[in-house]
C-alpha cells in the first residue's frame, strides 16, 4: 500500500525521471528511516503501547518500530476508508519528500554510493564484517566494519546489521573524501614547488670594456 501510493505520487511529480532515479526517490521515502520520519510527523511513538522493558530503553524512538507501526496505521486507514483516502493522506504527509528535487547522488544510500566509489576507483567491492553483537535477543546492537582489501575504511553501529552497515558505509565515504582531499593538496603543493624550481636563473651582467676591471 505505502509503496504503491508513494510510487504513483513520485511518478506524477517527476514524470521525466528514469526508472533508476524514481526507485531511489521511492527508497528514500519508504525505507525504515523514511517511514520513521513520517511517523514522527504524527507523533506516532507517543501512542504506542509498549512493554515496560521496551519503553525504558527508548523503544518509542526506534526507527524499525516506528516504521512498522506506521505501515500498520496506513493499512488501517486503507481498510477503514479505502485506497483513495489512504493515498491522499500519505501524499499530504510525505509532500516534502515527494516534491523535493534532490540530486541523484543524495538519493542513494551510503552503501550504494560507497560501492560505486570503490568499484570505480579500485575495481572491487567493499566487504562488510561483523565485529560484535551485544545485548539481549530482543535488543541486539551490532557493530560492523567495512573493509577495502585489508584496510578498514569505517565502522558503524546499529540495532540491525543493515543499519550498522549503513553507518559504516557513511564513515567510509568520509574517510575516502578526506584521503582524496589530502592527496589533492599534496599534488598541488608539489606542482607549486616544481614551478618555483623551474624559474630561470638571471644571467650576470657582462662588464663593459670601458669599465675598470676589479
Amino acid at each position: 500500500m505505502v509503496n504503491l501510493a508513494i510510487t504513483e505520487a513520485l511518478y506524477a511529480r517527476h514524470p521525466t525521471d528514469d526508472e533508476g532515479i524514481l526507485s531511489a526517490r521511492r527508497a528514500a521515502v519508504v525505507s525504515t528511516a523514511g517511514l520513521a520520519r513520517l511517523a514522527g510527523r504524527i507523533d506516532l511513538g507517543s501512542y504506542l503501547l509498549l512493554g515496560e522493558g521496551e519503553a525504558q530503553i527508548s523503544g518509542r524512538r526506534r526507527p524499525a518500530l516506528l516504521a512498522a507501526a506506521f505501515e500498520a496505521v496506513v493499512g488501517a486507514v486503507f481498510l477503514g476508508h479505502g485506497y483513495d483516502t489512504a493515498r491522499a493522506w500519505l501524499r499530504e504527509l510525505a509532500a516534502p519528500e515527494i516534491a523535493a528535487d534532490l540530486p541523484e547522488t543524495s538519493l542513494k544510500s551510503p552503501k550504494s554510493r560507497l560501492q560505486e566509489t570503490v568499484q570505480r576507483a579500485y575495481g572491487v567491492r567493499p566487504e562488510y564484517r561483523l565485529v560484535e553483537a551485544t545485548g539481549p535477543d530482543h535488543r541486539r546492537t551490532f557493530r560492523i566494519a567495512v573493509n577495502l582489501d585489508d584496510r578498514t575504511l569505517g565502522t558503524g553501529q546499529g540495532e540491525s546489521r543493515r543499519l550498522a552497515e549503513t553507518a559504516a558505509a557513511a564513515e567510509a565515504l568520509e574517510t575516502l573524501a578526506r584521503e582524496a582531499a589530502t592527496q589533492e593538496a599534496a599534488t598541488q603543493e608539489a606542482a607549486t614547488q616544481g614551478s618555483a624550481q623551474a624559474t630561470v636563473t638571471p644571467v650576470p651582467n657582462e662588464v663593459s670594456p670601458d669599465e675598470p676591471r676589479p
